[in-house]
């Protein structure tokens, strides 16, 4: 099922995406749109291959053993598997935020600055004026401006979470991938990142995988539903979140919206 998206500026779009795993298919037919200014969620049960999808995205499925993916991934038309192009500068426009946060075991402020340093040269001036305005983005500022050399994994769960965020904001993203970024956070800091995300949505077209239905339902323009059909994942059904979430029609979405419900 692939819903095309009509004057919209899309700004990363995949057709007829594959993944294998050696000789095993786990994702087929995968067709979907990302469009400017939107975050799209993806959602459906665990082990459909949804984070697999999610790294296609930025080639990071490349450094799994044996993985391949046929079909296209286009970023502003353009396919990110021509040959040219350089994955580094790629996974700079395409960034990821992971399940986990991963700080470095350097100090706050060299966390933010680690990948912006390595992709532009920064003068003092400019390198404080990127920490201090990526930590303001991800409303992290007054909290850290006193120990911005302290080491980040001082942090709470919570503000790392957010430090990570602003360390992938620092190399100026036009897609934020975030492979089920608040499920190891409490309320209060699951809170602060759906605020975030919603601010965020004018200015990088974000891409979320999310197992927290109320999340995707809230916070995503659209959906995409990814299941298991004949013991591969699939697309089974995607549009704007109100009218997937009301009205749902493949089986195979409206059983996992069962399971949910009775967790």
């Amino acid at each position: 099922m692939f819903e095309n998206i009509p004057c919209k500026n899309i700004v990363l779009e995949t057709l007829n995406l594959e993944v294998q795993v050696r000789e095993r298919t786990i994702l087929q037919n995968i067709s979907l749109q990302v469009a400017s200014g939107e975050i799209l969620g993806i959602i459906g049960p665990s082990g459909a291959g949804k984070s697999t999808l999610l790294r296609c995205f930025n080639r990071l499925s490349e450094l799994t053993p044996g993985l391949r993916v046929r079909g296209e991934v286009r970023l502003m038309g353009s396919s990110i598997y021509a040959p040219e192009l350089d994955v580094n500068v790629l996974r700079a426009r395409v960034g990821m935020l992971f399940q986990e946060p991963v700080v470095f075991p350097v100090d706050i402020r060299e966390n933010v600055l680690f990948g912006a340093r390595r992709l532009r040269k920064l003068s003092k001036g400019e390198q404080d004026e990127l920490v201090e305005s990526k930590l303001r983005e991800v409303a992290l500022w007054e909290e850290v401006r006193d120990r911005l050399k302290q080491p980040a994994a001082k942090l709470s769960v919570g503000q790392q979470q957010r430090l990570c965020l602003a360390r992938t904001l620092a190399v100026r993203p036009e897609v934020l991938l975030m492979d089920e970024p608040t499920s190891a956070l409490d309320p209060r800091s699951t809170s602060a990142i759906e605020e975030l995300l919603l601010e965020m949505k004018s200015r990088h077209s974000i891409v979320l995988v999310t197992h927290n239905l109320r999340q995707a339902r809230q916070i995503s323009d659209r959906v995409a539903v990814v299941c298991l059909r004949n013991g591969v994942g699939q697309i089974v059904e995607q549009g704007e979140s109100a009218a997937v979430f009301n009205a749902p029609s493949a089986p195979e979405f409206r059983d996992y919206l069962g399971q949910a419900s009775g967790m």
